[in-house]
């Protein structure tokens, strides 16, 4: 076989599809190999530059790689997209990512561990827990409303709803409701249980892990932002300053600016949605206590000097855009938060109030891109 300097391999359930390439360019690899065939093929294969898009089972199938001395990288499926030629197949893709590898200034994703991604696992299955939880909530009160029974908005008001079907004595519920919402409340009864043992396993992981426990001294993060954060961004050194992580964010405005005017638009859903959001609550949560006056750092001034002039939610996703770039300057530096006295600058702490949030600049995208 020929020398084989760069491969593109697209990875799929079953089938993967190889497209590798020689030193001048030239094609020399065009192979489809079944999942099991996989493994062997790589470990008998002189070390090359691998690229994967960064999808379901990549950064397994990249450790898996790198075991064999391969030097992996993974590619946001967005940014392989532009090099694919008219038709979308699997042997396309392959010469796409093989393509978009080795672009000089392309950007990748940091291979994340299995015990980064088992923490993740942790939050994308209390989000689910909590969204069933959700509608079973507003099914149980639907349904005692068309009954004329309402109890108070929130979580915990459904109790009283739940202790209604279990008092066989109350007139208010007929038999036949009763029967129909016991599984509904047994059910809840059983999330709430269940999200209870992810929120320990959750705040073990966040005790365990050091930068977690540095990021939970900064205003508006928790044992859940921090542990999330931690585990979503491996190496936040790759990111070229603040500006960019919170760009990744999506904590940025969106820019439509052209002709050397720069525009500045609304927040987009781009970047990391999840990572936003929770960001996003907790500024919510920590603006609470900022605008009480009671608090004297830099911080809390530029919040209650904002608030003067702009809604409420709008200073909070402010808030959550210097919060992450407080959670970037933490992690990148490996240094504890620091809360800066009313009008100082200290090493790991936010910048004062002369930082332009919102400045054209802001909105470049990071140069690595998580999943």
């Amino acid at each position: 076989m020929p020398e084989i300097v760069t491969i593109g391999l697209d990875i799929a359930k079953n089938v993967f599809q190889l497209h590798g390439v020689d030193r001048s360019g030239k094609i020399v690899l065009r192979k489809a190999l079944r999942r099991s065939q996989v493994p062997g093929f790589f470990s008998a294969l002189p070390p090359c530059l691998i690229g994967l898009e960064a999808c379901a089972t990549a950064h397994h199938w990249a450790r898996t790689l790198m075991a064999f001395g391969h030097e992996v990288r993974l590619i946001p499926p967005a940014y392989v997209k532009p090099y694919l030629r008219r038709q979308k197949n699997d042997a396309a893709d392959a010469a796409a990512i093989c393509e978009a590898v080795t672009r000089p200034s392309m950007r990748f994703v940091p291979v994340k561990s299995p015990q980064q991604q088992s923490t993740l696992m942790l939050h994308r299955a209390r989000d689910l827990l909590i969204g069933q939880r959700t509608a079973l909530i507003n099914a149980l009160r639907g349904h005692f409303a068309e009954l004329g029974i309402v109890v108070a908005q929130g979580a915990r008001n459904t109790r009283q709803l739940i202790a209604l079907i279990h008092d066989n004595a109350s007139p208010d519920l007929p038999a036949t409701a009763r029967i129909a919402l016991q599984p509904l409340a047994a059910m809840l009864v059983e999330i709430e249980a269940q999200i209870a043992r992810l929120d320990k396993a959750i705040l073990a992981a966040h005790r365990s892990d050091p930068v977690s426990t540095r990021l939970a001294g900064i205003p508006g993060i928790g044992p859940i932002v921090a542990s999330c954060l931690s585990a979503s961004v491996p190496d936040a050194s790759l990111f070229h300053g603040s500006r960019e992580f919170a760009a990744y964010l999506g904590l940025v405005p969106r820019q439509p600016s052209t002709g050397g005017k720069p525009r500045l638009g609304s927040i987009s859903k781009m970047g990391n949605r999840h990572l936003c959001k929770l960001l996003v609550v907790g500024a919510h949560a920590a603006l609470y206590s900022l605008k009480s006056g009671k608090t004297r750092t830099a911080l809390a001034d530029w919040a209650r000097s904002l608030l003067a002039k702009k809604p409420f939610k709008v200073v909070a996703v402010a808030l959550a855009n210097k919060i992450a770039r407080s959670a970037w300057a933490v992690m990148a530096r490996s240094t504890a938060y620091q809360p800066g006295e009313h009008g100082s600058r200290r090493a790991g702490g936010l910048i004062d109030s002369e930082l332009r949030l919102f400045a054209p600049q802001g909105n470049s995208v990071g140069t690595v891109m998580m999943r």
